[in-house]
């Protein structure tokens, strides 16, 4: 990566870990599930709320795996990988992705995208990605995808602040963006 300044970093204590994790916890976020395929060919996915779009030219995105996600080789080792925007009615299934399960897809309704990643089903949104970078950052991997293929519904999506999760309230004029077709793959 190349260096965009030469100022040195501060060094000191700064913040202990709960107060930084108070003050992170006043941003609003969305929350995803980050999927992938093992390789094993089995489905492999995690609950994330950092996430954020990069770029539009080249599409690209990025999320952080924490070292210690149970399913952290898995997208230390993919090529794909897909992230899920969850809607408000699916609190369960990202509960279900955040805690230990032998099997997180069981029950879950998914299908595999035009790239093979494991896509969920009534999802808000979901953008199908090939690895584009990947680099270590404190206790996290950050990954970066480029969008392959992407989707959006007119669902409301589930929102996380102050370590719960939340509903949006209803827009006063009703209106509703996009129109919930697949956007096809890129070439």
């Amino acid at each position: 990566m190349r260096q965009l300044s030469n100022v040195e970093p501060v060094s000191g204590q700064g913040p202990d870990s709960a107060g930084l994790r108070r003050a992170l916890g006043c941003f609003v976020t969305g929350v995803t599930i980050v999927t992938a395929r093992g390789v094993d060919g089995q489905p492999r996915g995690f609950t994330a709320n950092s996430f954020t779009s990069v770029s539009l030219d080249p599409p690209l995105v990025l999320v952080c795996v924490g070292h210690e996600t149970e399913c952290f080789n898995v997208y230390r080792q993919c090529s794909r990988f897909a992230v899920n925007m969850l809607g408000d009615s699916q609190q369960a299934i990202s509960v279900r992705f955040a805690t230990e399960h032998s099997d997180r897809f069981a029950g879950v309704c998914w299908r595999e995208g035009w790239y093979g990643s494991p896509i969920l089903e009534g999802c808000v949104a979901s953008l199908e990605c090939a690895v584009w970078r990947r680099f270590e950052a404190g206790d996290h991997m950050v990954l970066i995808g480029r969008v392959l293929a992407c989707e959006d519904s007119t669902d409301r999506p589930l929102a996380y602040w102050r370590g719960r999760y939340r509903s949006l309230p209803v827009d006063d004029d009703g209106s509703e963006r996009g129109d919930g077709r697949p956007t096809p793959p890129v070439p």
